[in-house]
């Protein structure tokens, strides 16, 4: 053990999901928790460094400590000194994937994700780049606490790219979290920097309000299957339900949709989408303010594709079985609305929704609604929302297109 570290030994039987690299040790694996000689205080905090070890004192890796169910989250299994080099080395590491993504000079796409939480390696750090403001949430109070040195970090490895860095971690963090993290600018390279940005994704251009709107601004993740949307829509009638900013709207109408109608039941979210249709010069477009349940009632043969982009319908387990009841009346109402020979684009953003989950949904509201359908895509999130192949819990976005007869 070293001095400097706080030392966590787990029950005996309890390093299995550490030796295969999974990134969280749950708090009842833990069996004791040792201070270094020289620790201020009489009990671990919230953020601390810590090395775990297995009951029979095998050091299984470092992480951050936190109270709640996932007491630590690991971001190395060997022995490092967590300073700025080993900090700047991660979102170096991060920065060169997307180079190879061909996301970080690409005159077509200048928003993504440069940073990933596990799939990164850093477990609980989001940070999401919009043409030239990286946008940073902190889900741990040990990535709060380093703040300042992934900023300084980024704007090394950016240089005169990066403008602004804007904290967007007051909805991310912890609830019992002991500190605070109000919204607002890291760094500005000056004052003269605008809240807002105008930002191109596959020559689609997108207002971005990572200061008002949803977790950054914008949803990066659909990126791929916005694409998609876009090779099908030619001469298409398209409903984008749940829209938020239009994302999949603007792709429909930019790629040759006759005709594209958007709902979602906040103005807001309305407002924001037609923002998007102005921007993209799309004359061809209706939007509703109202309950896509509702909307879809009355909407009989009328569409050619359908999209259907919820918001979480479960984040807890305990309420997975009333999302899959969810799940299933929506994509039986647009099963049974579509346009025979349709195509509907389904999906869940619930990460205790499984794959295999959601497909059965799926297949239970085409039994109830009596039509044949054939699966043609798979969808999930884009490759800089990384999945590590250690901790399968990072892929929580989950998608079908499938063609209703």
């Amino acid at each position: 053990m070293s001095d400097s570290f706080i030392k966590v030994t787990l029950h005996n039987g309890k390093d299995h999901s550490l030796k295969r690299f999974h990134p969280w040790v749950f708090s009842g694996a833990i069996k004791k928790i040792s201070l270094p000689p020289d620790y201020e205080g009489e009990d671990v905090k919230e953020g601390d460094v810590v090395e775990v070890y297995s009951a029979q004192d095998e050091f299984l890796g470092m992480g951050h400590y936190q109270i709640g169910s996932i007491a630590i989250r690991m971001f190395s299994y060997i022995p490092v000194n967590p300073d700025y080099l080993f900090w700047k080395e991660k979102l170096q590491k991060a920065y060169n994937f997307r180079t190879q993504l061909n996301l970080t000079n690409n005159a077509a796409t200048n928003c993504y994700r440069l940073f990933f939480g596990e799939g990164d390696g850093l477990p609980g750090l989001v940070i999401d780049y919009y043409n030239g403001t990286a946008v940073f949430q902190s889900h741990s109070i040990g990535m709060h606490l380093i703040k300042p040195l992934l900023v300084d970090a980024l704007r090394e490895i950016y240089g005169d790219k990066l403008v602004a860095v804007y904290d967007k971690s007051e909805e991310t963090m912890p609830k019992q979290a002991p500190v605070k993290a109000p919204n607002g600018y890291l760094w500005r390279k000056d004052e003269s920097v605008t809240v807002q940005t105008i930002a191109l994704e596959n020559n689609h251009r997108f207002f971005v309000d990572w200061e008002g709107g949803q977790k950054t601004g914008f949803f990066l993740d659909q990126r791929e299957n916005r694409e998609l949307l876009g090779h099908y829509s030619k001469d298409k009638v398209v409903l984008n339900t749940f829209c938020y900013t239009g994302g999949f709207s603007v792709y429909a109408a930019n790629e040759g949709a006759k005709e594209v109608h958007s709902i979602d039941i906040s103005k807001k979210a309305i407002e924001l989408t037609d923002r998007n249709i102005e921007l993209n010069g799309i004359k061809n477009h209706q939007s509703f303010a109202m309950d896509t349940f509702e909307f879809l009632k009355h909407r009989e043969n009328t569409y050619d594709i359908i999209v259907l982009d919820p918001p979480a319908f479960a984040k807890h387990q305990n309420v997975k079985h009333n999302a899959v009841m969810g799940y299933k009346r929506l994509n039986y109402e647009a099963i049974k609305q579509i346009k025979p020979g349709g195509l509907l684009f389904t999906f869940s953003c619930s990460q205790v929704v499984d794959k295999n989950t959601f497909n059965s949904t799926v297949m239970a509201a085409a039994i109830e609604a009596g039509r044949t359908v054939r699966v043609l895509h798979h969808l999930s999130q884009p490759p800089d929302h990384a999945v590590n192949i250690f901790h399968p819990e990072g892929e929580y976005l989950k998608g079908l297109v499938v063609h209703v007869e």
